[in-house]
């Protein structure tokens, strides 16, 4: 009788390391005798495997949120990583409330933009400083952790924040393609995340807007054959008509506004410029930074 009950012990202990406990094994983050602690005080205690080896204090919130990436294939960093900057918190705190909330309006443009025809889509704001630019490298993010292909761009020819976001070294970007001085090679690709390219502003220009006008279009139609997703960061609508032209040539906007910042008016305002171009306007999106 005890020799069945070691053998069914043995295969408990198995199967509970065949997944986190296994992994955790691999990273040298616990050994074989706490696992076998971890099991017994997660039957005891009616914990899962992660949970009862936090209680135990032989792992952390990092640790646990490593291993969850590796079990479900969901690509994200850890707290002491520096691949970016930390305003990319649905790389560093990818189940986070914060970053719930952007799968919420993820979950919305897949039904209701992207499952359609539509490809691109812009973020625009009234306004500098409402949190455009981190909520379209955010939601390029998310949308690379579901598996879709997806491109951000940042057209901000003006102010631009994306190559300081991802860290991006190179030279080239959109304003040396659209004046012809390189080739869709200047698109970047992200190791972190497989699913995830950027292509960065570029060097800027006198002219941002006539840059855009003459060749954004065409830039576009070549790049919607190679990503499932585009996501376009835009100078404010209060530093030039560019966010107008970039919008027209994707065919939709996704506005963004600061909560106690943002005037009401001025959203509006932006909302009747874009759909005079004949944009759709696909929603708002409120940030609260």
């Amino acid at each position: 009788m005890h020799a069945v009950e070691s053998i069914i012990s043995k295969i408990a202990t198995t199967e509970a390391l065949a997944s986190m406990g296994a992994l955790l094994l691999d990273a040298g983050k616990i050994s074989v005798s706490d696992a076998e602690r971890i099991v017994i005080f997660q039957k005891q205690n009616g914990m899962r495997f992660g949970e009862a080896a936090k209680a135990l204090g032989l792992i952390n919130d990092d640790d646990i949120q490593k291993v969850l990436s590796q079990q479900f294939d969901f690509p994200c960093l850890m707290a002491n990583e520096d691949s970016f900057s930390r305003e990319l918190v649905a790389a560093y705190q990818p189940f986070s409330a914060q970053v719930e909330a952007l799968r919420a309006v993820r979950g919305q443009l897949m039904l209701r933009w992207f499952i359609n025809v539509h490809k691109t889509l812009a973020l625009v704001s009234p306004s500098r400083g409402e949190g455009r630019s981190c909520m379209a490298a955010n939601l390029a993010i998310i949308f690379s952790q579901l598996g879709e292909r997806t491109l951000l761009i940042d057209a901000d020819l003006r102010q631009p924040r994306q190559h300081g976001l991802f860290k991006l070294l190179g030279a080239y970007g959109l304003s040396d393609i659209l004046a012809g001085r390189t080739d869709l090679t200047a698109v970047t690709r992200i190791p972190a995340f497989r699913d995830l390219s950027v292509l960065p502003a570029g060097t800027v220009p006198p002219n941002p807007a006539e840059l855009i006008s003459r060749g954004l279009k065409n830039c576009l139609q070549q790049l919607q054959s190679q990503f499932d997703v585009i996501l376009i960061d835009t100078p404010s609508a209060e530093q030039g008509i560019d966010a107008q032209i970039i919008t027209s040539n994707c065919g939709g906007a996704l506005l963004v506004a600061r909560q106690h910042k943002t005037r009401l008016n001025d959203l509006q305002l932006l909302k009747e410029a874009l759909q005079d171009t004949g944009s759709q306007c696909f929603g708002v999106v409120l940030t609260d930074f």
